[in-house]
């Protein structure tokens, strides 16, 4: 076992136009695919951005590009483009780089592939470990990246990060071709490469962690005004809003309704670091809470969704028989497959077609409705006749 204090990678930090021109050159004249990383800050900054990317080709050293003081990415993504880039869990990363208008034109996530081959642990150190038999720290993946200067031991780890991707990438690959799962990998790869972006909720003040407490109107209208207080300050300070106050405090005070500011300042449940210095704003935000006639109603239910499937068993009994045998049979070829089950087919793909099978029940229409709902071909191809099979034995 190699220890990363024994590795040195010879890396270059990036600060400057010029040097982000000659950096593109060098990794152009590199060969083979491109190992890519990003650090963001998301637990101190208000936004997901990127604070550094790493690139590493073959044939070049490891650049750390600093998108603080970099006015484009333009020569980057034109001496990478054409190539395939190797991204760690790429879901993560993929916004952020596009932000930064870095998109790859071809993708190998090995985390998605390591899940693929059924492997027990797939973070990157623990793959990288099991695999190229070196052992990383991780010490520094959390970290405020934001800050600068960035010490040297961290930039040191975000190199490596990146070095080590075009090694990993043809260990696992060389797994995937000798368990036959290359082709399944490469359209998973796809479909994380062209995944559409995220719409934006009309109401994000409802995604407050345990706000499912909160049932008056009056309460809801108190924890969104709260929230819309806290994003703005947030926002203005660009710091994590969880970080003023969480989202805890936010669903303490709505349930509590307090009368007054002190009554507010003495609720204990009401905690954070601008839980007290803030409280004026803070109040403000209860008060108009209290006041508004704009009171929010339940919310508001996607007229196509179905019902929570936990709830199936007592009031839709024939979908959750059907759920259940699909399930079983899904999870059997998993274990077959060494694959997890979620990945095999997508839990909310298998609800989707238990609770409305199309008619009749055949492969083929059970093939086209995984279709539509975005399902992949080869999931497509192993599970529609299992579930075909499973709904015929009930029947």
């Amino acid at each position: 076992m190699v220890e990363q204090s024994e590795l040195e990678a010879d890396w270059s930090l990036v600060t400057d136009d010029d040097a982000l021109e000659r950096a593109a050159e060098a990794v152009a004249a590199g060969s083979g695919p491109i190992g890519v990383d990003a650090e963001r800050a998301s637990g101190f900054r208000y936004g997901s951005e990127a604070y550094l990317v790493q690139v590493f080709r073959r044939g070049a050293r490891p650049f750390l590009f600093d998108p603080t003081r970099l006015s484009t990415f333009a020569p980057l993504a034109e001496a990478i483009d054409g190539e395939e880039w190797i991204l760690h869990a790429a879901s993560q990363d993929l916004p952020c780089l596009d932000a930064l208008d870095l998109h790859p034109p071809a993708l190998f996530d090995t985390e998605l592939a390591a899940r693929l081959l059924g492997y027990e642990r797939v973070g990157l150190g623990a793959l990288v470990e099991a695999r190229l038999g070196i052992k990383l720290e991780k010490a520094h993946s959390a970290a405020d990246w934001s800050q600068r200067p960035l010490p040297e031991s961290w930039l040191e780890y975000a190199a490596l990060d990146v070095a080590l991707l075009p090694d990993l990438r043809d260990s696992v690959m060389r797994d995937l071709e000798a368990q036959g799962k290359t082709e399944f990998a490469l359209q998973e790869f796809e479909a994380v490469r062209t995944r559409p972006e995220k719409t934006r909720s009309a109401e994000p003040w409802r995604k407050l962690s345990g706000g499912h407490a909160l049932r008056s109107p009056r309460a809801l209208a108190i924890a969104r005004e709260l929230w819309f207080a806290r994003d703005g300050l947030a926002r203005e300070r660009d710091v994590a809003p969880g970080r003023l106050i969480p989202d805890s405090s936010i669903v303490a005070a709505a349930g509590a309704s307090p009368r007054s500011k002190g009554d507010l300042a003495r609720l204990q449940t009401f905690k954070g670091r601008a839980s007290r210095s803030e409280l004026d704003l803070w109040w403000r935000a209860v008060l108009t809470g209290k006041t508004t006639e704009d009171l929010p109603g339940p919310r508001p239910r996607d007229p196509g969704a179905i019902p929570h499937h936990r709830g199936w068993p007592q009031r839709h009994p024939e979908a959750a028989a059907r759920l259940a045998a699909a399930r079983e049979a899904i999870r059997a070829e998993a274990e077959r497959q060494r694959i997890p089950a979620e990945n095999l087919l997508t839990p909310d793909h298998l609800r989707a077609v238990a609770w409305r099978p199309p008619e009749p029940r055949s492969a083929e229409q059970i093939a086209l409705r995984l279709k539509e709902l975005g399902a992949r071909e080869w999931q497509i191809g192993i599970t529609a006749p299992i579930i075909t099979a499973a709904f015929v034995e009930l029947a």
